[in-house]
């Protein structure tokens, strides 16, 4: 049983929907997670109730406004039917949303997990209001086409051995770029994992050892500088 709830937000003309779960104290620093190309399913809602059990207010939005993916087809499917002018401005509500709830004197964070993750570092690159990025195993990681906003800024990303780890090109070219924009980055391997291996509803890639690890890494990262006053 979850300790969060699925939430309605946006105006009447841009509904939105996401998962919302909040802290044992009702409030504290806000946080983004992203899903998967799968949807908003039980890994990413696991997520988030996980994160806010240590003391942060999280929201999941539901990018995919309802749907789930069954299979890897499904999965493809809905992530290409996914336009980014549309994800821009879902997760730029989801921010805005986050801040009515959250502690309005911390910053604000955002984790994605594979297409996510991808997400995740794009948003950065996007929107002011993200200090402190996480990636966990991102297809992507480069997808953003100006890197200026994360000077100031701190991110981390998981890469997976399976990827291509830290040396894939994607994820090499936004190392680079975050650094070179005046960004703190810090990045992870994890040998002999394959993509998705944080995902406990995929047991043919789960690595709970590994997943163990990016929660520590992301967790302590997060209390570092997600809680920082802005």
């Amino acid at each position: 049983m979850g300790m969060g709830e699925h939430v309605r937000y946006g105006t009447a003309e841009q509904r939105r929907f996401g998962y919302l779960s909040l802290p044992p104290a009702g409030i504290g620093p806000g946080l983004i997670v992203l899903q998967e190309w799968w949807g908003l399913v039980g890994h990413i809602t696991a997520a988030a109730d996980r994160l806010a059990a240590t003391g942060y207010v999280v929201l999941a939005p539901d990018l995919y406004r309802g749907a789930v993916a069954a299979d890897d087809d499904a999965a493809r499917k809905l992530s290409l039917g996914l336009a980014m002018d549309q994800a821009a401005a879902e997760i730029a509500d989801a921010v805005a949303f986050l801040g009515t709830h959250a502690d309005r004197g911390a910053g604000t964070g955002i984790l994605g997990f594979g297409m996510g993750g991808s997400l995740a570092l794009w948003s950065g690159a996007l929107l002011d209001e993200l200090g402190a990025v996480v990636a966990c195993y991102p297809p992507r990681a480069s997808m953003a086409r100006r890197w200026d906003k994360y000077a100031d800024k701190v991110a981390m990303i998981h890469a997976a051995e399976g990827d291509g780890g830290s040396t894939a090109p994607g994820v090499a070219e936004a190392v680079a770029s975050i650094a070179t924009a005046g960004g703190k980055v810090e990045v992870y391997d994890y040998p002999g994992t394959h993509h998705a291996f944080c995902n406990e509803e995929q047991p043919e890639f789960f690595d709970p050892d590994a997943a163990e690890l990016v929660w520590s890494r992301t967790i302590e990262f997060f209390d570092r500088y997600a809680r920082m006053p802005v």
